[in-house]
């Protein structure tokens, strides 16, 4: 497997981090995209993997810090990296991954393709530490929530995209289609998963509701009051959800004030606009995947 090649160290401790990043699994979402883009357009095996693996790779760089940042316990129901081997060696396991993906760069050669990944990172961190400043300094507003959200989850599924396009020489239209289809397909699936958390059921999700809340972080219900200036919904915000029986509170506001019915109907806004530019395309299996995951995203809603 090409990322268990890419993901081998000398040094134990990260060959561990690399061998739990690949027998967890989970979707492998951004690896799909990028392999049913490349059957899309027509392109090589080897252009789509190594989009796919440069995609993965600094998803997974983000994934350790993230949860080091948020002093998660877990992560795919293991502990977290830097709850087993300590926080030097999380970190350096991801800035590791990091520099696998500037190899995969550098034998693409493609500065088009180097300079879009190079600006997907940045974004990543933008919207983690702007993430952290709306909290910090309460600056709730949905134009901030959405840059949050774009860059955690939106710009990677893009770049998982575009990226292809761009080895493959497609044209730009094309080009900005996908991009614009992973952006449409992010957002949902960021909404999608901000919306269970806070409505979604305990028992399903493997973990109790209200983990955002309790972190500070202002998903699209909750500012959706905040806008409404449902003062009582602030207040929990700011106590992040601390006193018995907040979390149950801020359902029952959210439900009150069909906040729960706005987020559902950006939720599919976001998906019915993913599956819209895929028009450009013509029929074909890859394109009946590709608005068969974007949909995917209304079924969870429900």
């Amino acid at each position: 497997m090409r990322l268990s090649a890419e993901l081998r160290s000398s040094v134990d401790f990260i060959e561990a981090i690399g061998d739990d990043l690949v027998s967890a699994g989970g979707k492998r979402l951004r690896p799909s995209l990028a392999f049913l883009t490349g059957r899309l357009l027509g392109a090589s095996r080897e252009q789509a993997l190594a989009v796919a693996l440069a995609v993965e790779l600094l998803h997974s760089a983000s994934l350790l810090h993230d949860d080091l940042i948020d002093d998660a316990d877990t992560r795919r129901g293991a502990d977290a990296a830097f709850r087993r081997y300590g926080n030097v060696v999380s970190v350096m396991s991801g800035d590791f991954m990091l520099a696998r993906t500037l190899g995969i760069l550098a034998r693409s050669k493609s500065p088009e393709f180097t300079q879009l990944m190079s600006d997907t990172a940045a974004r990543i961190c933008e919207a983690e530490v702007l993430q952290f400043q709306m909290a910090t300094l309460e600056t709730y507003a949905l134009g901030n929530y959405f840059t949050i959200i774009e860059g955690k989850t939106a710009v990677l599924l893009a770049a998982a995209c575009e990226g292809v396009a761009l080895l493959a020489g497609a044209p730009e239209a094309e080009r900005r289609a996908l991009a614009a289809f992973g952006m449409h397909y992010g957002r949902a699936f960021q909404l999608q998963d901000d919306y269970l958390d806070l409505l979604g059921d305990a028992a399903t999700l493997g973990k109790p509701v209200g983990g955002d809340l309790k972190e500070g972080k202002a998903t699209f219900a909750v500012l959706t009051l905040l806008e409404a200036d449902v003062a009582e919904a602030r207040t929990i915000l700011r106590r992040h959800a601390a006193a018995d029986g907040d979390t149950q509170r801020m359902i029952a506001l959210v439900r009150q004030h069909g906040a729960d019915r706005a987020a559902r109907a950006e939720i599919e806004r976001e998906t019915h606009a993913a599956v819209g530019v895929l028009e450009l395309f013509p029929d074909s299996d890859a394109k009946t995947a590709l608005a068969g995951l974007a949909e995917g995203e209304l079924a969870r809603a429900r």
